[in-house]
């Protein structure tokens, strides 16, 4: 059972990540990955929340392993930074890096003390 649920997250997660990044991409005349940006950080803050809420192993294994693991990309972001600085666009490369890992450990968090303050 929790396989299925797991892959059912992701049969909604992987779509949603395609669509979000082609959406904000085609919205930004800019080699930053924007898309990919978003979509991580969205995850970040959904698990966070999923995290402070402390829900069930079957609503985590659809909506924290399945969905937010399809929805978000760790494999993108390291292949659109290695990208990057292949283009010699170090500070770009830098950037991703930085705002990458800090605005997803910041959502997170934020989203874990909110949610575990409202129904802690």
């Amino acid at each position: 059972m929790t396989v299925l649920l797991v892959a059912l997250g992701a049969a909604l997660g992987a779509p949603l990540r395609y669509l979000l990044d082609r959406a904000v991409q085609t919205r930004h005349d800019s080699v930053f990955p924007w898309g990919t940006l978003l979509v991580n950080v969205t995850g970040c803050l959904i698990l966070g929340a999923l995290t402070g809420a402390a829900v069930s192993s079957p609503v985590f294994a659809l909506a924290g392993t399945g969905f937010c693991g399809a929805l978000t990309t760790y494999s993108t972001f390291g292949y659109e930074t290695i990208r990057l600085l292949e283009e010699r666009d170090h500070r770009d490369a830098a950037l991703n890096v930085a705002i990458s890992v800090l605005a997803g450990l910041g959502a997170t968090a934020l989203a874990y003390i909110a949610t575990h303050a409202l129904l802690g």
